[in-house]
């Protein structure tokens, strides 16, 4: 198990700097430029400006030259300044991190905590009203919009009852509140994002569960255990869910991305300082050294999510655990 540990974690240097390579050149070949963004609403500005800009941003280098010397940086974990605000990349980061791990931390742990027992559940009790009832959440969930969703609810608990705030994630006299006011309302202004950004997640992975569910209970080992006369309980999660979990685990480890990721629409929406609002500004104003910066954690998770999810197989499977050791 070691070994495979190590061996995946060398090849994860090659994969991360084929990451960095391509995502470098298509965000530069992409339309724009910072210096066309910066300059654009203005008429008076002229054609020796704009080159003094490029100069300045290393622009007027050609690309693999910026590429290496931004790699060389990256070595030295620095993700460069802002083209924007001339801050540090790795600031900006780091002050945004903290709210949308928050966010998408707890809408996680509310997709597993839920979607799974609904799976199971609409598995074991298949054709049964619940199961029925669980399809339809399901379509709805995968077919309605976020923002449109986001919208609804802002409107129905923001604005017509008044309950639940629409924006940001503190009120503005939260200077005034004792610490226990603040952490209520703290967590009323996460209500309607964490919901939001669970709710299609909830959907998803619960008919994922039902479908690795109803393939593993149709197995000929479950009949087995079952005609051993094992209570049904035991059946179900003793035998069948640990290995139904396996497609799930994958794709689990595939959202850790997301956590810092963090989900543009509903921040953009609900005013959230996130990473995705982070993403989305830098991405308007060709903010190319935050861009990377936030592109470059996000393949680096996800290459640390799939080592999460083949690490959690041997967990699950004991026998994957040996065709590794082996």
């Amino acid at each position: 198990m070691v070994a495979y540990l190590i061996k995946r974690l060398a090849l994860m240097v090659p994969l991360l700097f084929g990451i960095t390579l391509i995502t470098f050149t298509v965000i530069h070949l992409a339309p724009g430029n910072p210096v066309e963004v910066q300059t654009e609403m203005s008429l008076k500005v002229s054609a020796q400006a704009k080159e003094n800009l490029k100069k300045l941003y290393g622009l007027d280098r050609p690309l693999h030259v910026q590429y290496i010397d931004w790699l060389g940086r990256f070595v030295a974990f620095d993700f460069g300044t802002s083209f924007v605000d001339g801050r540090p990349v790795v600031d900006k980061i780091l002050e945004r991190i903290p709210i949308t791990l928050t966010i998408n931390v707890l809408s996680l742990l509310i997709i597993v905590a839920v979607a799974i027992p609904i799976g199971v559940l609409s598995a074991t009790k298949q054709y049964s009203l619940f199961d029925k009832l669980s399809t339809v959440f399901v379509f709805i969930g995968f077919s309605t919009p976020t923002f449109w969703l986001a919208l609804l609810l802002m409107i129905l608990f923001g604005v017509n009852m008044g309950i639940l705030p629409i924006s940001g994630i503190q009120s503005i006299d939260v200077s005034d509140m004792s610490p226990f006011e603040r952490v209520i309302d703290w967590a009323r202004h996460l209500i309607l994002p964490v919901g939001i950004s669970a709710f299609g997640g909830i959907a998803g992975l619960s008919r994922y569960s039902r479908s690795s569910m109803l393939e593993v209970i149709r197995q000929d080992y479950i009949k087995t255990a079952r005609a051993k006369g094992l209570d049904e309980s035991t059946v179900v999660f003793r035998h069948a869910l640990r290995n139904a979990l396996m497609p799930i685990v994958t794709i689990l480890g595939l959202s850790v991305p997301g956590l810092i990721g963090g989900g543009v629409i509903f921040e953009t929406i609900f005013a959230i300082p996130g990473m995705g609002q982070l993403f989305y500004a830098s991405t308007m104003a060709r903010d190319y050294p935050t861009i990377m910066g936030i592109l470059v954690i996000g393949g680096i998770l996800t290459l640390i999510g799939n080592l999460i999810a083949d690490v959690s197989y041997a967990v699950v499977d004991p026998r994957v655990r040996t065709k590794k050791e082996t």
